[in-house]
């Protein structure tokens, strides 16, 4: 078992956790540990291993991702379904565009809207970044049973949902 630091004991402050912690010790816990994750994410990115590694940024992944999901749609929807402004995501199209990544194409029932598209070229580098992203969960994960990954991955998307939700309701939400 590697060495516990404060980045990876189960205190918040990095010591041992508290003989009779208080209510609030598993939020403090969860919370810490949440920002401990999203610095480790960051700094690799989660990009892979071997050549591919960190080769491909969030944004570019994401939303390669939700066209390869979904198949081809406008940017509204696009920004729709992530969450974000159609600002952010055609400032973040605009090098997959520009790099062969995605497609721009005429809509099929109104030829003055334009719609996304995954390029093969766009499938091609999406496969093979998700492959060596797999490869990275596979050696973190390595020694989980396939119940603790389940319930790992059950619980992040989880996770994930209440704060997506959370964020929409504080959009939708009237300024007071």
């Amino acid at each position: 078992m590697p060495p516990q630091d404060m980045t990876t004991a189960s205190s918040p402050s990095g010591g041992a956790a508290p003989e009779n912690p208080g209510p609030d010790h598993v939020l403090d816990t969860l919370q810490h540990q949440v920002a401990v994750f999203a610095r480790r994410a960051e700094q690799t990115r989660l990009g892979g291993v071997g050549q591919v590694r960190n080769s491909m940024d969030r944004a570019a992944y994401l939303l390669l991702n939700r066209l390869d999901l979904e198949g081809p749609m406008g940017v509204k929807a696009l920004a729709a379904g992530m969450g974000i402004d159609s600002s952010t995501v055609t400032r973040q199209v605009a090098p997959l565009v520009d790099t062969g990544l995605v497609k721009r194409t005429s809509h099929p029932e109104d030829g003055r809207a334009v719609v996304l598209q995954l390029s093969p070229r766009g499938q091609a580098r999406l496969d093979e970044v998700r492959d060596s992203r797999r490869e990275l969960m596979s050696q973190v994960t390595d020694g989980w049973s396939e119940e603790e990954r389940d319930t790992f991955c059950a619980l992040l998307t989880r996770f994930n949902a209440a704060l997506a939700a959370r964020q929409a309701a504080h959009q939708t939400a009237p300024a007071n």
